[in-house]
């Protein structure tokens, strides 16, 4: 049998970025993405959302990519939501999402920094957020 560690910060936000997740749907959508998750062998060490994008720390099984695990969270948490009525509107993810490697000396500052979300948006806004981990990682900027 191998072991397999491989962390994975995963960033995606709403469609449109709009302001979806309220304080009430938080909990829920969080709660529901873990037992989700679960069900499909995805382990999801940490998670936090804001008002309009959710962080997760995951941890990736040997058969796993990480497009495959971002459209099952994200596709079906989606499609959660809109079936149980708790959203005003139609609720989508956006199709892009960040996903970089974390070594395991950092998984704690990870956990950290998710955690702190609410903390760390009352400085910076997503979008400024955004564009720092595209500079920092040297992705080329869509549009």
């Amino acid at each position: 049998m191998p072991y397999i560690r491989i962390w994975i910060h995963l960033i995606f936000s709403t469609k449109n970025r709009d302001k979806l997740i309220s304080k009430s749907l938080k909990p829920k959508l969080i709660c529901h993405i873990r037992e989700n998750a679960e069900k499909k062998d995805i382990y999801i060490d940490f998670i936090n959302c804001v008002e309009e994008h959710c962080h997760l720390l995951i941890s990736l099984g040997g058969s796993q990519s990480i497009s495959e695990v971002a459209r099952l969270i994200k596709g079906e948490s989606s499609s959660w939501i809109n079936k149980n009525k708790l959203s005003k509107i139609h609720f989508a993810w956006q199709e892009e999402y960040i996903a970089v490697s974390v070594s395991e000396s950092q998984v704690n500052r990870v956990r950290d920094y998710i955690k702190n979300q609410e903390e760390h948006h009352r400085v910076k806004t997503f979008a400024e957020e955004y564009d720092l981990f595209i500079e920092k990682y040297g992705f080329k900027k869509l549009g």
